[in-house]
């Protein structure tokens, strides 16, 4: 270990908790030892500590999986999108808005991925890493709106670009990689301290050998999809149910207490990803100086149900310099039907088979989840249904 890191501190005083009212508040280790973090910028907060530590962890494991480098776009202690890094394509560099920086690094792809599935939610994001930070994510990250980003590591340019965000405030946390916490956790809840085994279940894609479904093939890539569902889902506040498609999130949904509330409302995510990538929405013309948040701002109104609040006479004008066709229902429903081999996981059994008709509609050909409800033979058949192959894991992934 370096003298740089043997220089940290082993207590971080914070400007409030959660909330401003929640004072004083700190980040310490129980046993005296050094913090394995140092911030390198900024004064990053206690939501945004929680968002850096469990996407690092989120990131450092989608990494071990796959073999590839991976970032995750953190808001409110969930992921809005995680991925890892594979190139995109010329389409989903033009809706991830970066088709004018080039071909990007592994790293920067896996970010423009995670950031791209749902901008909307990844507006003011705290990222993670799990490679050292490279001057293309530096570049791509300069630019977007985020509130900060952890990484083992920074290339001294990279570190450069990132430390002109904010006025020189921007949030930079430098991990230390080779970090391992204790393997009991604590958190105090109304002055009481709760006591768990960390969850180390480790996943990868032979994790999915109990088929029990009349289809029985999941093909290697799609067995990595669903590592990277249930990975994502292992940091993500439940209930929770994530889709997955080439190497990346595409809808996540988080901390519904209705099971099909988190499978509609990823699936909802999961459809606007594909949506956006109609010749419809590609060919928008926006007006000169329209910035990347309105425009997925606009975006979002236009392929959904409150299309007219952006194309409503006297309020196109404001953002378009030609008026939008309307994207119509039965248009939109023949698109989504070409969205097929979707991955689909979550963190506790499916109780009912709404579940898997709702899946089918974002096209959704293998799941995974623990099973063990007293349903389950109504949700395979579901799955049967459709052809799906669906996996029990006989594994809970609860987040809280």
């Amino acid at each position: 270990m370096t003298k740089e890191w043997r220089r940290r501190m082993n207590e971080l005083e914070l400007k409030y908790g959660c909330n401003p009212n929640q004072k004083p508040s700190r980040i310490y280790m129980n046993d005296g030892s050094e913090l394995p973090i140092k911030v390198l910028c900024g004064r990053p907060g206690y939501i945004n500590f929680l968002d850096a530590f469990n996407g690092w962890q989120l990131v450092s494991e989608l990494k071990k999986a796959t073999g590839l480098p991976a970032a995750a776009s953190f808001k409110h202690v969930s992921p809005a999108g995680a991925a890892v890094g594979l190139p995109l394509t010329e389409t989903l560099a033009k809706i991830y808005w970066v088709d004018d920086l080039g071909d990007l690094s592994p790293l920067a792809s896996a970010y423009a991925r995670a950031r791209g599935a749902d901008r909307m939610s990844s507006f003011g994001d705290f990222i993670s890493l799990s490679d050292v930070c490279d001057v293309d994510t530096a570049r791509l990250i300069k630019r977007e709106v985020s509130d900060g980003v952890i990484a083992p590591g920074y290339e001294p340019e990279a570190l450069e670009l990132l430390k002109q965000k904010k006025k020189g405030n921007y949030n930079i946390i430098q991990i230390d990689p080779d970090y391992v916490p204790a393997p009991l956790e604590h958190k105090e809840v109304f002055g009481i301290t709760f006591e768990q085994g960390r969850n180390e279940l480790h996943i990868d894609k032979d994790f999915f050998s109990n088929v029990v479904t009349e289809n029985k093939v999941i093909p290697d890539a799609a067995k990595i999809d669903l590592a990277i569902a249930m990975i994502t889902l292992k940091y993500t506040q439940s209930n929770s149910v994530c889709y997955v498609k080439d190497g990346q999130a595409i809808g996540i949904g988080a901390g519904q207490q209705s099971r099909i509330h988190c499978t509609r409302l990823a699936g909802q995510k999961a459809d606007n990803w594909w949506l956006r990538q109609n010749p419809k929405v590609l060919d928008l013309q926006f007006k000169d100086g329209i910035g990347r948040a309105d425009r997925d701002n606009a975006i979002d109104l236009y392929i959904g149900e409150e299309y007219m609040d952006i194309l409503a006479d006297g309020v196109w004008e404001n953002t378009f310099k030609v008026k939008p066709e309307v994207f119509t229902r039965e248009e939109k429903r023949a698109w989504l039907d070409q969205m097929t081999d979707v991955a689909l996981g979550s963190d506790a059994f499916f109780p009912f088979g709404d579940n898997i008709e709702r899946a089918n509609k974002s096209g959704v050909k293998y799941i995974a989840q623990p099973g063990g409800s007293v349903r389950d033979d109504n949700v395979i058949a579901t799955c049967n249904k459709y052809q799906m192959a669906m996996a029990f894991t006989g594994i809970r992934l609860f987040h809280h």
